[in-house]
C-alpha cells in the first residue's frame, strides 16, 4: 500500500507535544499518529518560531524544517498537510484580540493557501474560521482544487458517536425530533464540537436557521468584533424538522429524542467511561426502560481515525467525514450565534447576511 507524505504547519501542542501532556490520549499529536500508521510518513514541519522548529526536529527526527510553509510545500511536495496553528498567530498567554481592528483568521487563511498550493489532503484544526467570510474563502479554495478535507472536530470520529448515529439511522428511536446538548461552554473552542456532534448524529442535514445568546446576556458586540471567545447557548433548526438546543449546565452529554424512544450519550469526554443508553417510551408504569448499548474500543484514537478517513476518502473518492461542505455548514451556524445575540436573540435564516462578524479564537 502507498504511504503518503505528511507535513505539519504549527509545531505546538497538536503539532508536536500534546502526548507529553496527556499520555492517556495517545497517539494524539499528528506526529504520533503518523508513527502509529503504516500509511503516513512525517517528512517536514513549519513554524514561525525557531525554538519550536528546533524542538520538533529533535523530538521527531525531522530535518526538513521551515519558517515559510509555502516554501515547505513547494520543496517537500507533501500529500497531506496538517494545520495545527492557533486560530491566530498570537501565542499564549494572548487569549484575546489586542484591539478591535485585529481580525486575523489564520486557520481559514492558511487552509485556503494550502489548498491553492495543490496539496491533496488537509487536516485543519478547529475552529476552521473566525468569520463566515473566512469559511467561505476556505470552502471555495477546497472546491476549486478538489481538496480532501477534514476538520479537527474529533468527536465525530469516536466509537460512541458512530454507535449513536447507527442506532438513529436504524430507526431505534423512531423519527428524530429534538436534540438536547448539555454542558456550558465557550463558543469557538468548545461549541464547535457541540454543534458538529449534533449535526453528525443526525446525518449532517442542512441547517435552516440559528438563534442563540452570549453570556452574560448584556454582552455588547461593537464594530462587528468580539475580542474574546464568549460563553454561549444555541438553538438550531435543521431542514428535516429536527431542532437542537444547548443547555448551559451539567456534564457534557447529548440526547436525541425520537418519535418512539430516545438515545443518550454520557461521559463523552472520557472514551474509557463513555456510556450510551436507549430509553424506551413510558409504557404506562411511569418508569422508562433504559437499555445500555455497548461501545467498542477505538484502540488508535480519534486523531488516527480522522487521518485514516482522509486517506480512505482520497483513495476512494467518497466524501470524508468532516469534509469541507459539512465543516463550512457547522462554521456558519456557529458564527451565526453571536449575530443572533446582536439582534436580540432573533432567528437568523441561513445563509447569514452578516458574514464579517469576527470572533477571536485561540
Amino acid at each position: 500500500m502507498k504511504a503518503y507524505k505528511v507535513a505539519i504547519i504549527g509545531l505546538g501542542r497538536m503539532g508536536s507535544t500534546i502526548d507529553d501532556e496527556h499520555p492517556a490520549l495517545g497517539p494524539y499529536s499528528i506526529p504520533a499518529c503518523c508513527q502509529a500508521s503504516d500509511r503516513l510518513e512525517l517528512v517536514a514541519g513549519s513554524d514561525l518560531h525557531q525554538d519550536r522548529r528546533e524542538a520538533f526536529g529533535k523530538k521527531w527526527g525531522i530535518s526538513a524544517l521551515y519558517e515559510d510553509y509555502l516554501e515547505m510545500i513547494e520543496l517537500e511536495r507533501p500529500d497531506m498537510v496538517a494545520i495545527t496553528t492557533r486560530g491566530t498567530s498570537l501565542l499564549k498567554p494572548n487569549n484575546s484580540a489586542p484591539s478591535k481592528d485585529f481580525r486575523e483568521d489564520s486557520h481559514a487563511e492558511i487552509g485556503a493557501a494550502v489548498a491553492e498550493a495543490g496539496v491533496p489532503m488537509i487536516y485543519l484544526e478547529k475552529a476552521i474560521a473566525n468569520t463566515v467570510r473566512g469559511a467561505d474563502t476556505l470552502l471555495k479554495a477546497c472546491r476549486r482544487n478538489g481538496t480532501v478535507f477534514n476538520a479537527g472536530v474529533l468527536r465525530r470520529f469516536s466509537s460512541w458517536a458512530q454507535v449513536t448515529r447507527d442506532a438513529i439511522e436504524r430507526g431505534d428511536i423512531g423519527e428524530p425530533r429534538v436534540v438536547v446538548h448539555y454542558g456550558g461552554s465557550v463558543l469557538m473552542h468548545n461549541h464547535v464540537h457541540s454543534i458538529d456532534t449534533v449535526s453528525y448524529l443526525l446525518g449532517d442535514p442542512e441547517i435552516v436557521a440559528v438563534r442563540g445568546e452570549l453570556h452574560p446576556r448584556d454582552m455588547k458586540i461593537e464594530d462587528n468584533h468580539l475580542a474574546e471567545d464568549p460563553r454561549a447557548t444555541f438553538h438550531i433548526q435543521f431542514e428535516n424538522g429536527v431542532e437542537a438546543y444547548s443547555v448551559p449546565g451539567g456534564p457534557v452529554e447529548t440526547e436525541v429524542i425520537g418519535s418512539e424512544n430516545s438515545i443518550r450519550a454520557s461521559n463523552t469526554l472520557n472514551r474509557k467511561e463513555v456510556a450510551i443508553h436507549l430509553r424506551a417510551a413510558d409504557k404506562g408504569n411511569g418508569k422508562p426502560d433504559w437499555t445500555s448499548i455497548p461501545v467498542p474500543d477505538l484502540p488508535d484514537g480519534t486523531v488516527v481515525a480522522c487521518l485514516k478517513d482522509l486517506v480512505e476518502s482520497h483513495e476512494s473518492g467518497r466524501p470524508s467525514k468532516a469534509n469541507i461542505e459539512v465543516s463550512h455548514r457547522v462554521a456558519e451556524a456557529l458564527l451565526t450565534v453571536p449575530e443572533s445575540h446582536r439582534q436580540g436573540g432573533a432567528w437568523i435564516h441561513l445563509p447569514v447576511e452578516n458574514r464579517d462578524l469576527y470572533v477571536f479564537h485561540v
